[in-house]
This record gives C-alpha cells, structure tokens and sequence, in this order.
C-alpha cells in the first residue's frame, strides 16, 4: 500500500513538472513565433486563442512590425465572425498607433465596414445608424479620391434606405397614435430625403435591405 501511495505520489510530481514545462515554453518565444500561431489560430476559427497570442506577442515584443499587421489580421477575423466590437477595437487601436496616412484610410474604411455589418435591430441602433452615415460622409470629404469610395457609396446608399424605412415606420406610428405634430417631423424627414419611395420596396425584414439590396 505504501509503494502504491509512492507511486501514485512519483506520478503526480512529473504530471505537474511535464505541465510546468509546457508552461514555460509559452513565454520568451521571437515574435514570428506568437504570429505564425496568430494565424494558425485564426485558420482554425479559434479567434479567442488568437487574442491570447497576440497579447502575448505585443507584451514580449512591443516594437514588433508584426503587431500592426497582426491587428488587421485580427480585426477583419473578428468581422468575419460577426463579433463588431473586437473588430473595432482593434481597429481603434491601429488608427492610434500605427496608421500611416495610406493605412489610416484603409482602417477607416473597415471601421465604416463594422458598424455597418454590426446592426441587429434598426430600432434599438438608431444612434448607431446615424453615426455610421456621419462616419461614411466624414471619410468621403476626408479621402475623396480613396480606391474604397464606391464600397463606401454602395454602404451609406443601403443606410439611407434604411433610414427612409425606419422614418416611415415611425411616422406611421405616431399617426395611428393621433399624434400629427410629431408624424410631421417625420414626415418632413421622408420629404428632405433624396430617396423615391417608388423605388423602394420594403422587405420583410428589414436586415434585407442592408445585406441584400
């Protein structure tokens, strides 16, 4: 019995050494390491370990020239999965940090990209639909000549429609609630529009028109 016990205890000891080691093996390691991991991790769709990684290369390797390029890696993985806000974040933080002029414009446009992707319910994310028409109209007087202005055109076309049919929503409420002051606001919104409301028909959902149209 009491070998057993030996034993079992000898077992536990190199366990806890061979974890130990495997520990250590993750620290102190060149920054090509960490993102050719970032990679590997984001092929495999395993975006949180990712995130691990690329903590771990920025803390050992805070001048890397790999970081920035990392960020973008991480930022459009992040919207590819749908998660916005870790695409913005990191977004956010190469604008901050490493953007050049060229690159800024390039990051500025993801950016409208996210928050464009990133509406769920048209009417909880009022704000922000207003933000990313104003962030689209910054970026054109901001990079007027910029390769992505079509792509931001097609974007700020389907959020005008949105906001037309969102408008049109909630002056139809108010005037089933016998409240005309208020439908006039909005019925003077709809009037100030550029939009035709003969050309534009009203999905079932009003995603569609952000994705589909």
């Amino acid at each position: 019995m009491r070998k057993l016990g030996i034993f079992l205890m000898i077992i536990f000891i190199v366990m806890i050494s061979g974890c130990s080691s495997k520990k250590e093996t993750e620290y102190n390691k060149p920054a090509i390491y960490w993102y050719e991991k970032i990679i590997k991790s984001v092929s495999s769709s395993n975006l949180d370990r990712a995130d691990e990684y690329f903590t771990s290369l920025e803390s050992e390797h805070i001048s890397s020239p790999l970081i920035p390029e990392a960020m973008l890696i991480l930022a459009q993985a992040h919207m590819d999965n749908e998660e916005y806000l870790m695409a913005s974040f990191y977004l956010d933080e190469y604008i901050k940090r490493y953007s050049t002029a060229k690159k800024r414009e390039f990051a500025e446009y993801l950016k409208i990209k996210s928050s464009f992707l990133g509406f769920k319910n048209i009417n909880r994310d009022q704000k922000l639909l207003n933000d990313t028409i104003q962030n689209a109209l910054n970026y054109k007087k901001m990079y007027p000549n910029s390769e992505f202005i079509p792509l931001v055109d097609t974007i700020l076309t389907k959020l005008y429609m949105t906001e037309y049919i969102l408008n049109k929503n909630i002056m139809l409420l108010y005037q089933r609630r016998d409240k005309p002051k208020a439908a006039k606001i909005y019925e003077e919104k709809l009037k100030k529009s550029w939009l035709n409301e003969t050309e534009i028909i009203k999905p079932e959902n009003w995603y569609d028109v952000l994705i589909e149209w």
